[in-house]
């Protein structure tokens, strides 16, 4: 059986942890920023998580990662 693809936007855009789960940044952050303010700036810099529901797809998308 031939290997998987990983799919090259997803592999660039999420990573895993130690635990398994997979991060992902936040959206909103590359321009119209003046309008923001920079306490909504600073909290979008930050990685979270991807929902529990969305996990199974995410981990398809990037199988080799981890």
């Amino acid at each position: 059986m031939p290997k998987m693809k990983s799919h090259s936007g997803a592999k660039k855009r999420f990573s895993l942890t130690g635990t398994g789960k997979v991060k992902r940044g936040h959206q909103g952050k590359s321009h119209i920023l003046a309008k923001k303010d920079t306490k909504r700036k600073r909290r979008l810099r930050k990685q979270t998580l991807v929902s529990t529901t969305q996990e199974k797809t995410m981990k398809n998308l990037i199988p080799y990662k981890g």
